[in-house]
Order: C-alpha cells, then structure tokens, then sequence
C-alpha cells in the first residue's frame, strides 16, 4: 500500500513539473512577443497565411481523394452489376446464339477473319479468327447451366484438336460455368485460356480478351465461391 502511495506522489510530482515547465515557457514566449511584438508580428502573420493555404490544399486533396474512391467504388459496383445483367442474358441463350455472342466479343477485340461453325462435328473449333497480332485463335464454346462443371472429358478432346488438327497458336476454352478441377489443371498445362464463367463475366464487360491470355484459368474462385454459384442457380 506504501509503495503505491510512493508512485503515485511520484507520477503526481513528474506531472507538475511538467506543467510547470510548460506554463514557464508559455509565460517567456509571450513576454518575448510582448517586447518584439513590432518586430515578429508580420513574419508571425506570413505563418498564419501560410499554414492556412496549406490547411486548404490539404482539405482539397482529402476531399478529392474521397470523391475519387467514390467514383471508383461507384464504377466497379456498376461493373458487377452490368456483369451479372450480361451472363443473365448470356444464360438464356441457346448454344448456337453462345457461339454468336463468342464470335461477336472477338469482333469487338480486334479479331478478324471469325468464322462460326454453327454445328457439331467441327473438331472443338466453334469459333476461329484471326487476333490483331495474326495468330491463329480457335475457341471452343460450351453453353453449360451455371450449376455444371466442365468435365475433364471435354478438355481433353479440345486439347486433341486445337494444336495438333487446327493449329492453333492461341486456344481457348469459353464455358457459361466453372471448370473441373482436374479440366482446370489441364487448361493450365497445355497453355489453354480456360474462359470460366467469372472470365466471362469480366470479358462481357470490356477487358479484351488478349488481356486475358497470360491468366491462363486463374481466378476462378476457392470451393466456397464455386458452392455459392451452384447453389445460386438451382434455386433459380
């Protein structure tokens, strides 16, 4: 009991010296002021102009730093939102109409030359062009229900026609849902753009699809993400 009295006179006795100390100074800065106020009161003014045009600047930068991430945020939210209108869209297409709209975001990202086949038996080639670049794309186009996977199957008969009877220089895999892990795993080793329904989603709205070439299957989300879309869909 002593010895917390000790500290506390102790923790008493510090703080008084600091106030002390700093009323003392207080009191010398203002008798300096009071002598050679004449003297220091304009560059004391140019300090308070100064510090007010800083205060404003800085105000301005906060505030167009907050409307920017505003906008940012606005956009991205409207990116999703207009993504999801567009895969509901994309949803209610037949195959052939999938094809179609394939065919048509190729267009839109400089491709010529594309060509839609329109018709089973095309070896996995349902749609071919030409990339800005000259390249040879072939794309392979499954309208799956958003709760399905595409099965290991399916890329394994792309893999045997892309590069061997199309010879493709870039191929692509594009599905209205998620890959299976084991096709996923098989996209990535033989360097096929594996456009999973995420991918599409950010292809429908506006990333070209060159830009999406070096992801290569990424991105298509952890168990949890891929559970949410399949129970999503049918409940729909």
């Amino acid at each position: 009991m002593a010895r917390k009295r000790r500290r506390r006179a102790v923790a008493w006795t510090r703080r008084k010296g600091r106030r002390d100390t700093v009323l003392l100074a207080g009191a010398l800065v203002a008798a300096l002021l009071a002598t050679f106020w004449s003297q220091v009161w304009p560059y004391l003014a140019g300090i308070g102009v100064l510090g007010c045009l800083c205060g404003g600047a800085c105000w301005l930068w906060r505030t167009d730093r907050l409307a920017r991430r505003r906008d940012l945020r606005w956009r991205r939210e409207d990116a999703i939102q207009e993504g999801q209108r567009l895969l509901a869209e994309v949803d209610a297409m037949t195959w052939q109409e999938f094809e179609q709209y394939v065919a048509g975001l190729c267009r839109r990202d400089g491709c010529t030359d594309v060509e839609v086949s329109g018709k089973s038996g095309d070896l996995g080639a349902d749609v071919v062009a030409r990339l800005p670049d000259g390249r040879l794309l072939v794309i392979q186009c499954k309208h799956y229900a958003p709760h399905r996977y595409v099965p290991s199957g399916d890329m394994q008969k792309f893999l045997g026609t892309a590069w061997l009877h199309h010879k493709a220089d870039v191929a692509v895999f594009a599905a209205t849902c998620p890959f299976s892990r084991a096709a996923l795993a098989l996209a990535v080793r033989h360097g096929v753009l594996a456009v999973h329904r995420d991918l599409l989603g950010v292809w429908n709205t506006g990333t070209p699809l060159q830009a999406m070439v070096p992801l290569n299957g990424t991105g298509q989300g952890d168990r949890a993400h891929r559970k949410r879309w399949r129970d999503t869909y049918r409940r729909a």
